[in-house]
């Protein structure tokens, strides 16, 4: 297939286009849900497709730019599109095209009298807009822009229902995140000062003829900034009491996209801004002890919703741990990393959703017997559960391999210290899912200390009811809408589909990793070609 390399011009816009213009029609359209739900899905579809083309171009072309408006760089807002974000921007759109089926066939079976999708949707697209729009951002502000778009809607997403326990975790999490975005504009300001732009390809060149320790300063507030949003230790507290306590698809879509689009901006700033490493000892145990303190975490819940969140926490210390490298290898195995952990924490999310249809609870105290109940269930869980914990021949443990194997080859004793780290954190989230598995699916119910309990209505559905009744009592929860399963399904089979096509993948992170450690590539594609020769020659003046 041969696709003119104009296209890419015509492409680059449209993820972040598409679902806002989606979510203006779907907003006008809020009394009409089934023409709301044929808007957003569409325009789901089209970000996919679109996705993938940028995926192809890059991957084929390499690095593309656009000037927003026809203003030449650095001066207007700059899109750039490479392999990462371009592989962020795909494993983005599939998950959230498959959560929005998972929500779709949940309000559905379900009716939408008692729950708010004239402003869910809506909402959901703005999210979409908002990731998209940080995976292509050329310029500082304009990531800023974009976490603030997403930040905005994941707050409305985090309180739809109104329950008290989501209005608590709301209220935290919208004061995290105001704290995060003041430390991001300070780190703005700072790098503003210092150099005298936000175009990201000129700031590169620029820090480079900037006192060290001003340089690290800069590099430090941004760390803390893109930290919290990342849910990296220390700055990690927040996320097990905030993302549990959402609507299922809500929850699926927070743990597999919002992290990684902090670890996706750590990424950038790392290998572009700051590639000299000042900081690397520090993100080395930072990385260790959010492996450590997420997976310790996670032994002591009793609920698979605040389990998988605490795992959540662990996991993103092995992408802090390839990024602290800053080698190729370590850089590659981060990138493979990311997108398993997107594909496979949503998967299990959305099981978690399907055990609360299937079973009226995520609380182990009350579950037991899935198995039995529903062999389609405990395959569903079990696959992405192996993934995760690292098993072979999955993707989690390919990644695993990839991280530990570029530690070993790395010169410094801390690199040794977070392959062991990286190690246990591995035994022990088989043990944490080795257990929901004998608890959940394995047991009897009726050997639960509170099995004979469940809540009155499924926790997915989107309004929420905190009420308990007696397991036998429940009215029709026990069966799994097959809307519901098949896009949970289709995330478990993308899972195994970074098993099987592992090397022409790990092919692409390989490529991606390379033009990251060389960021004159990025810096000529923005700014024009030979500009960073030219601003090397001059100390970085220019």
């Amino acid at each position: 297939m041969t696709l003119s390399p104009d296209l890419i011009q015509t492409l680059m816009p449209l993820p972040v286009l598409v679902p806002m213009l989606a979510a203006a029609v779907t907003l006008v359209g809020g009394r009409r849900p089934r023409f709301q739900r044929a808007i957003t899905m569409s325009a789901l579809v089209i970000g996919l497709v679109v996705a993938c083309l940028l995926l192809y171009l890059t991957d084929r072309d390499g690095i593309a730019t656009l000037q927003v408006g026809g203003w030449d760089s650095p001066i207007g807002i700059t899109l750039v599109v490479d392999q990462l974000s371009a592989v962020m921007l795909v494993v983005s759109s599939i998950v959230l095209l498959a959560v929005m089926g998972f929500a779709v066939g949940q309000g559905i079976h379900d009716g939408t009298e008692r729950q708010p999708v004239s402003i869910f949707l809506p909402t959901y697209l703005a999210l979409t807009a908002g990731i998209s729009n940080a995976f292509l951002a050329g310029d500082l502000f304009n990531l800023y822009v974009g976490f603030e778009v997403l930040l905005a809607a994941s707050f409305v997403l985090l309180t739809l229902g109104a329950s008290a326990d989501r209005v608590r975790a709301g209220v935290s999490y919208v004061m995290v995140s105001m704290v995060s975005s003041l430390i991001f504009l300070v780190g703005i300001a700072l790098a503003y000062g210092a150099t005298g732009t936000l175009n990201l390809a000129q700031m590169a060149t620029r820090l480079d003829g900037i006192p060290v320790g001003t340089r690290t300063a800069v590099f430090g507030v941004l760390l803390v900034a893109f930290g919290i949003k990342a849910a990296v230790f220390p700055l990690s507290t927040w996320l097990p009491d905030s993302y549990p306590t959402a609507p299922a698809p809500v929850t699926a879509v927070f743990a597999g996209l919002l992290t990684k689009v902090g670890v996706y901006a750590i990424i950038r700033a790392h290998t572009l801004l700051f590639p000299q490493g000042e900081l690397d000892n520090v993100l080395m145990i930072c990385g260790l002890l959010t492996m450590l303190v997420g997976i310790f975490g996670a032994i002591a819940q009793s609920d698979i919703k605040r389990l998988l969140s605490f795992t959540l926490v662990s996991h993103i210390g092995y992408m802090v741990f390839g990024i602290a490298l800053s080698t190729q290898q370590g850089l590659s195995g981060a990138i493979y990393y990311v997108a398993h952990h997107i594909i496979v924490q949503t998967a299990l999310f959305l099981v978690v959703g399907l055990i609360e249809r299937q079973a009226g609870s995520s609380s182990l105290r009350r579950l037991g017997g899935l198995a039995a109940a529903s062999p389609v269930l405990a395959l569903v869980f079990l696959v992405p559960a192996l993934n995760l914990a690292g098993i072979p021949p999955f993707s989690g443990f390919i990644g695993k391999v990839a991280l530990l194997q570029a530690g070993v080859a790395h010169p410094s004793a801390l690199s040794w210290v977070l392959v062991a780290g990286g190690t246990v954190t591995s035994l022990l989230t088989l043990y944490v899912v080795a257990r929901v598995w004998t608890k959940a699916f394995w047991r009897s119910r009726a050997d639960a200390p509170e099995g004979d309990l469940a809540d009155v209505s499924p926790s997915a559905l989107i309004d929420e009811s905190e009420e308990d009744i007696a397991f036998d009592d429940r009215a029709d929860v026990g069966r799994m809408p097959a809307l519901m399963l098949i896009p949970t399904i289709g995330v478990v089979v993308v899972g195994l589909a970074l098993t099987v096509f592992a090397g022409q993948f790990i092919a692409i992170t390989d490529r991606a990793a390379a033009d990251l450690r060389d960021r004159s590539i990025y810096i000529d594609a923005v700014l024009g070609p030979g500009y960073a020769e030219q601003a090397a020659a001059t100390g970085g003046t220019r």
